[in-house]
């Protein structure tokens, strides 16, 4: 049998997607287990990160597991990726030996790598982590990329939990202002979950530039189509944000302007008035409100959504901790 990764949720069926998520609700309700007694898991991270490491690491802990955390450039050696290449530079040693050594240690490799932001023709490949993919030899787990896979199952794992079926509910994806711009791996998933889960998803964005690649939207209408739900583009704020159910805000940069912030920056700040505030909020049909973390108070979101009880963020990033015991438990039993 070929060997199974956790690289995007396109990979997986809806209905292994209703597995994994029912997996995470029963270690939700009971922590501890012993899916990974005797096993480990190498955590990888070339980008910072606090919820992420945290739940992993504890996650594999409450079911007997061991991770170990690495940070190549920082506490290990630098990675080449680039095949046929002269290692004349700053890198020390190549994915082929890197993948094949942690697959003779561990048994599972998990990988965090944000895009470098420079070419998104190439960024767009995902080079680095299906590196690992192909050449190691356990199990690979994405910790986000330009996809983040777990965000949306812990994301759907708390509408689930305040909603119930989510068909035909409807979502609305926000673009948020941002002094920066930022990955647009939480926008790609959260579409991709949105609508996998049958919902009537409206992706709300400042102007077409910001529309995210079509990649993501063409998987997400293909989702829709098969999950029952739909999916729209929309620059009206007021025509959104009417009568949803779910609001999921998160800032990300303009595709065409990739690599050439200072070209966009007008647009986005220009653009301030798209954050989440309590007047946009009851437009909704008391709607929910939730960001994947972190989160700039009252630049995003404002205190009062932020504080509001339609506010499940914190259930969400809990669940980071269930639905990522869930995926390691499901990779763990290949070996």
């Amino acid at each position: 049998m070929a060997l199974r990764h956790f690289i995007t949720t396109q990979d997986y069926s809806r209905a292994e997607i209703d597995a994994l998520l029912e997996q995470a609700a029963a270690f939700k309700r009971s922590p501890a287990g012993t899916q990974l007694a005797g096993q480990s898991i190498a955590l990888l991270f070339f980008n910072p990160s606090m919820r992420t490491r945290t739940s992993f690491e504890l996650g594999a802990f409450q079911l007997g597991g061991h991770a170990v955390v690495l940070a190549p450039g920082k506490d290990a050696w630098p990675i080449e990726f680039d095949e046929g290449t002269v290692m004349d530079g700053d890198t020390e040693e190549h994915v082929k030996e890197v993948a094949r050594v942690l697959s003779r240690y561990a048994d599972l490799i998990a990988v965090r790598a944000f895009p470098k932001f420079q070419d998104w023709a190439v960024d767009r490949e995902d080079r680095v982590i299906k590196a690992f993919a192909k050449y190691a030899t356990v199990p690979v787990i994405n910790m986000e990329t330009i996809t983040h896979p777990c965000q949306e199952l812990a994301h759907a794992l708390a509408m689930r939990e305040r909603l119930g079926d989510l068909t035909k509910k409807k979502y609305v994806l926000t673009w948020t202002y941002h002094p920066k711009p930022l990955n647009t791996a939480v926008a790609n998933s959260a579409l991709l979950i949105a609508t996998k889960m049958g919902m009537d998803v409206t992706l709300l964005c400042p102007t077409p530039d910001y529309v995210l690649d079509e990649r993501y939207m063409a998987f997400g209408r293909l989702n829709a189509e098969q999950n029952g739900g739909s999916l729209k583009v929309s620059h009206d704020i007021e025509e959104a944000y009417a009568g949803a159910d779910v609001v999921y805000a998160k800032s990300w940069g303009a595709l065409p302007f990739f690599g050439r912030w200072e070209q966009e920056k007008p647009v986005r700040e220009a653009s301030k008035h798209f954050i989440v505030d309590e007047a946009k909020m009851a437009l909704t049909h008391h709607g929910l409100f939730s960001h994947c973390l972190p989160l700039r108070r009252n630049v995003k979101a404002t205190d009062a959504v932020m504080d509001a009880p339609y506010c499940f963020a914190i259930d969400e990033a809990e669940n980071r901790l269930h639905v990522q015991k869930a995926v390691m438990a499901t990779l763990a039993r290949q070996g």
